[in-house]
């Protein structure tokens, strides 16, 4: 006796809904406690971070020259900063920014104490958490970003 195995087609199965970043799950209190903190980490990155470096506010320039990185790594630092800034604050970026400043902490945390002698050395793994925590809720911006770029395809090639 042969048991009979029912089979679905592609017809019979409905495709599972697009929501963004699992927000079928997490429910409204988390979404706008996220949204909140990707401002606030913006605003903060971008403002009160990059743009001191940017208009070289004297205790950037004094900090940069400590570690004898002076105007270009200033510079660099808070260009990275502002528009890592407003990129927490677009969904398709948000992840990927939120990683990026995860790498930068890393880097502002090894400075700090190396550099610095722990001179404002707590304030890196602070933000590496909320960091970490937006990185990981929007990751499906990112995949969503992958996918229409791989939709794009390679650039056409240049004809001379």
């Amino acid at each position: 006796m042969s048991a009979t195995v029912p089979t679905t087609t592609s017809a019979t199965v409905s495709p599972r809904p697009r929501h963004r970043s699992g927000s079928r799950t997490r429910g409204r209190g988390a979404r706008v406690t996220l949204r909140t903190l990707q401002v606030l980490l913006g605003v903060f990155f971008a403002v009160a971070s990059g743009a001191p470096k940017l208009i070289a506010h004297p205790t950037a320039v004094e900090s940069f020259d400590r570690l004898g990185w002076g105007a270009p790594g200033m510079y660099t630092i808070g260009a990275l900063e502002v528009l890592g800034g407003i990129a927490l604050l677009l969904p398709l970026l948000s992840s990927i920014a939120a990683t990026a400043f995860i790498g930068l902490m890393i880097g502002a945390f090894v400075v700090s104490v190396t550099a610095f002698g722990g001179e404002n050395a707590a304030t890196p793994p602070i933000l590496i958490l909320p960091l970490a925590w937006i990185a990981w809720a929007r990751r499906g911006e990112t995949a969503e970003l992958i996918a229409r770029l791989r939709r794009r395809g390679a650039p056409a090639e240049i004809r001379p």
